[in-house]
């Protein structure tokens, strides 16, 4: 891991969900500094999976899946436990960290955007200009953001939301 600053000892709070803060830790520690991880939020299961489960199973009827983060596909894959993807949907990541979650689930991506990492990088790509009459489902986190979402109905597709987790506040004293 390269070092891009010498942190002399400093302490540094460390924000991010527990599952997701030890790489970040462990480049804070290579560069002399002491990390303190008090996550901000949790990730967690839907309060329901019922319905995401339901759409994520009814998989041939999409024409693109498109998955937000790696916690989209990994709590995706925990709702769809040992049944594989079908070969039907092509599958979209917002970006590489995602991508190479989908392909360790299931398979590679066939869009990911190259530039940036975000919904704005995704809805560039000329693949997602126009979607009149195609069905897509966006699978991501309770109560994300609808620009993606909104942009893909407006050049023409039915969108739905798998929501197949929930961002929570921790419990700290």
């Amino acid at each position: 891991m390269v070092c891009p600053c010498d942190l002399q000892g400093a302490g540094v709070l460390v924000t991010r969900p527990a599952e997701q803060a030890h790489k970040l830790c462990r480049l804070i520690a290579t560069c002399g500094g002491r990390p303190v991880v008090f996550p901000a939020l949790e990730i967690r299961p839907p309060a329901d999976p019922a319905p995401a489960r339901e759409l994520l199973t009814d998989a041939e009827g999409w024409d693109l899946l498109i998955f937000i983060s790696s916690n989209a596909v990994s709590f995706a894959q925990r709702l769809l436990g040992a049944s594989p993807l079908p070969r039907r949907p092509r599958l979209a990541a917002v970006g590489q960290a995602t991508a190479e979650a989908l392909a360790d689930a299931w398979r590679a991506p066939d869009l990911v955007p190259t530039e940036r990492f975000d919904s704005e990088a995704l809805l560039a790509m000329p693949e997602l200009q126009s979607l009149a009459g195609r069905r897509v489902l966006i699978v991501r986190g309770r109560g994300g953001r609808a620009l993606l979402g909104e942009a893909l109905a407006a050049r023409g597709a039915e969108v739905s939301y798998a929501e197949v987790y929930q961002r929570v506040r921790p419990e700290a004293d």
